[in-house]
């Protein structure tokens, strides 16, 4: 549940910001009679993330076994595969994403209410398909469906409240730090996420090593106790592991956290001797 409460929490906070910034910008500006288009493309956003999350399901209640398996495989490595694009891209434009935004309201703000629409849309439905996407293979990989759909739900709610304070200017975050974190908790969370994706297609039958097992503590380890329940909640465990899960979940993670990590390079410095270009003519002698 406290897995899919952080993705819900995240990504919601991430799309009820983009929505503040939005909304906040066109009233600033004057153009508040254009609101209604936003709100008509943010809900036409979330509706068709909806759409996308009840098609996963349906798709994958509708296949066999095998089939299931394998079409739970692949969407799991591809959830992993754009969440950690999207938590090394926020990572990087979290502090232009205000300016970002303004520059294409700029440009919508002159072509009508249609174009401040489609801003909306585009903004929402990127994190709106995502979210569903990872939630859906998060969800596939835990074993109690309700409670992670509740945590998620909860973490939305969170992040519209969070996203209304902050515009409401009640509360003041720094957005870096706090993408900059919690984009490393989804980065263990995808981790889970991905050796339980390696285990369906090896139950698929797509990938080997699926009867050789680094540990089984099934045993020791209740799945439905308290400590099962934090670590499958979390980290996605499995008491009985394969050895390629296991391989594929440490090398993932070390290596990821390496990178996300690793110092961001300053600029280059200016050479003493060369100076910037004048935009100003010199005088003529």
């Amino acid at each position: 549940m406290f897995a899919n409460y952080l993705i819900g929490l995240r990504e919601g906070l991430e799309a009820s910001l983009i929505v503040g910034i939005l909304v906040a910008y066109v009233v600033k500006a004057g153009h508040s009679r254009r609101l209604g288009a936003i709100w008509a493309g943010t809900g036409i956003a979330i509706a068709l993330s909806l759409g996308f999350g009840w098609a996963l399901t349906a798709t994958s209640s509708s296949l066999s076994e095998e089939a299931e398996h394998a079409f739970a495989g692949i969407m799991s490595v591809l959830a992993v595969a754009l969440v950690t694009w999207m938590v090394f891209w926020m990572r990087r434009t979290a502090r232009e994403m205000r300016g970002e935004l303004h520059g294409r309201l700029d440009k919508a703000l002159l072509s009508g209410g249609i174009a401040l629409g489609l801003v909306a849309f585009v903004a929402v439905v990127r994190e709106g398909l995502e979210t569903a996407l990872f939630l859906w293979a998060a969800t596939s990989a835990s074993e109690g469906t309700t409670a992670a759909l509740g945590g998620a739900l909860l973490g939305i709610a969170t992040a519209v409240v969070i996203g209304w304070l902050v515009y409401r200017g009640a509360v003041r975050m720094n957005l870096a730090t706090f993408f900059t974190w919690t984009g490393a908790a989804l980065i263990v969370v995808a981790a889970g996420v991905l050796a339980y994706g390696v285990r369906d297609l090896q139950e698929a039958g797509w990938l080997p090593g699926g009867e050789s097992y680094a540990f089984d503590v099934s045993g020791t380890i209740d799945e439905d106790g308290p400590i099962g329940t934090i670590l499958g909640g979390f980290l996605h465990f499995d008491p009985i592991t394969t050895w390629l899960q296991a391989i594929v979940w440490v090398v993932y993670l070390v290596v990821t956290l390496a990178v996300y990590f690793r110092p961001q390079r300053p600029a280059a410095p200016v050479p003493a001797n060369t100076s910037a270009p004048s935009l100003v003519s010199p005088p003529s002698a």
